[in-house]
This record gives structure tokens, C-alpha cells and sequence, in this order.
């Protein structure tokens, strides 16, 4: 999002202070966990106005959510290398990076979490979130298919089942993340032009 991105109020976003608010709820779920994070001590620790928070984002959850969606977009490249091969490998391996960053696991175990119990903010992670990883993901097939080195059994679809499945289990049912020889593996199943 830009220093001109309009809230529901129509109002625009000052891009410091967005970058503030974000940090700072970022920096703080990593110290007091979830569940003892609150709007005021993000708006404290950001140094903006409580009311200020609450007019660009309605839940703590969301603050979070449009944190990890800016690391994410950041972190991880969909550029053009010439092969799916490559382009995969890179995406895997900054993902892999990503999860290693501090307090991003938790703040993945804390989105997903607040999404089963919230159905508006469900739809707000699903839309916010998820649905650009997957488009990001599928980026990179779309141009395999365009360039021909896409295999052909291999869809879209399946591809980021695989690939995302992957990653949510390893976040919410183990405390394994992506190592290198992952990876490799992942990137071997998906590239191959055997089955």
C-alpha cells in the first residue's frame, strides 16, 4: 500500500505513521505474545493516537495481517529467471527465509488462529493474504506455461495446495520449518517432467 491508499473513512493514510503502527505490533507480538497484545500498546509504542489505529484497521489481527502481507511481498521474489526451476527454487527458499524470521511463525500460528474464530476476519486473511501467496505462486507457473517449461501435469491449483500445504503444516502442527534439503525436494517434485 502507498502513502495515497484511502481507508473505509476515505481518509488517507499517512505512510510514516502506517509503517509505524505496523512495526510496532510486529515488534510487540514478539515480546508479550497475542493474546497480551492491544491497539493501545500499539499505538503507544508506534507513538500515534489510539483512535488513529482503529480508523485504518478494526482488530489487532489485521494490523498483524498487513504486516506479514508487506514482509511477504517484500521477502519473496516472483522475478523473472528465465525458468519455473529457478523461479520456484527462489520462492521456496525465500519462503523458507521468511519463516525464519524472527516472529513470523508466531504471527502465522496467531492469524490462522484468529481466522477460525472470527468469519469477517477469515475473509479479510483469506483476501489479504492468502489469496495474493497463492497469486504470487501462480505467477510463476503462468509464465512457465508462457516460456513452455511448465510440466504438464502440474496445475496451478495443485501446485500451490502443495507448496502452501507444506508450509501451514510445518507453522501449525510442528516446529520444523523449511530447510534447504526441503526445498530441494519440493522443487524436484514440482519441476520434474516424469508422471
Amino acid at each position: 500500500m502507498t502513502s495515497a491508499t484511502r481507508t473505509a473513512s476515505g481518509r488517507r493514510r499517512n505512510e510514516e505513521a502506517r509503517l509505524a503502527i505496523l512495526t510496532a505490533a510486529y515488534e510487540l507480538i514478539t515480546e508479550v505474545g497475542y493474546q497480551d497484545l492491544t491497539i493501545e500498546g500499539i499505538a503507544a509504542r508506534a507513538g500515534a493516537g489510539k483512535q488513529t489505529v482503529y480508523r485504518w484497521w478494526p482488530t489487532k489481527a489485521d494490523i498483524l495481517l498487513e504486516a506479514l502481507a508487506l514482509k511477504a511481498d517484500l521477502k519473496i521474489a516472483t522475478d523473472d529467471q528465465g525458468s519455473f526451476e529457478a523461479e520456484l527454487g527462489t520462492f521456496l527458499a525465500d519462503s523458507a527465509a521468511l519463516m525464519r524470521f524472527p516472529g513470523v511463525v508466531p504471527v502465522l500460528r496467531s492469524v490462522m488462529a484468529e481466522a477460525q474464530r472470527d468469519s469477517d476476519f477469515r475473509s479479510r486473511f483469506q483476501e489479504g493474504f492468502l489469496n495474493k501467496r497463492r497469486a504470487a505462486l501462480e505467477t510463476l507457473l503462468d509464465r512457465a506455461e508462457a516460456r513452455g517449461d511448465r510440466p504438464a501435469h502440474l496445475t496451478a491449483e495443485l501446485t500451490a495446495d502443495l507448496v502452501f500445504g507444506l508450509i501451514w503444516y510445518r507453522v501449525l502442527a510442528t516446529d520444523r520449518l523449511l530447510e534447504a534439503a526441503d526445498v530441494a525436494a519440493v522443487q524436484h517434485l514440482l519441476t520434474s517432467r516424469s508422471g
